[in-house]
């Protein structure tokens, strides 16, 4: 039995096997090694949150927010109020430069009430019980404009009596 004739263009030199050097190089190889172990320690954006905490006489305020992220990424944001003292009207408070060019798909648990007053996004979440634990989870994207970071704060209220704050800086690259 003879083998079928080889198409126009293709001779017997392109159907014989090579040997694995003609496909790959060791400084190929290499080079995507490099970028893998590098991804991998999240220094281009993707590691693990690390918790900020602020304490005050009335609450506890932690928030896991990213500090770096790649442009286009989807995030999530955590923020745990424990309440020390009875609070009338637990109300967390965002600053509109920390969520420019972010698009802020959900917030779980909705608030009761959402307003903006004295330049900031306000949630309030009505009372909490000395002990009492308030954990919001808000999911968003990075827009594309958004390429440099951001920055802003999260505060916490009681009513309009600010309880505590967090500095926030997101660093977004390309």
């Amino acid at each position: 039995m003879t083998a079928p004739p080889l198409p126009d263009g293709i001779t017997d030199r392109h159907a014989t096997p090579k040997r694995l050097h003609a496909y790959a190089s060791l400084l190929s190889l290499l080079v995507l090694g490099a970028l893998l172990a590098t991804a991998m320690t999240g220094w281009l954006a993707g590691d693990r949150t690390t918790p900020r905490r602020v304490e005050a006489p009335a609450a506890t305020l932690t928030a896991s927010i990213p500090d770096r992220l790649r442009n286009g990424e989807f995030f999530e944001m955590r923020l745990v109020v424990t309440a020390r003292t009875d609070m009338n009207d637990a109300t967390v408070a965002v600053s509109p430069a920390l969520w420019r060019d972010m698009t802020i798909n959900s917030m779980v648990p909705a608030a009761t009430d959402e307003e903006f007053k004295d330049g900031a996004f306000r949630f309030r979440y009505g009372p909490l019980k000395a002990g009492d634990t308030l954990e919001v989870k808000i999911d968003g994207q990075i827009n594309p404009p958004l390429t440099v970071g951001t920055g802003g704060e999260v505060a916490l209220y009681d009513g309009d009596m600010r309880v505590a704050a967090l500095p926030v800086r997101i660093r977004v690259l390309p």
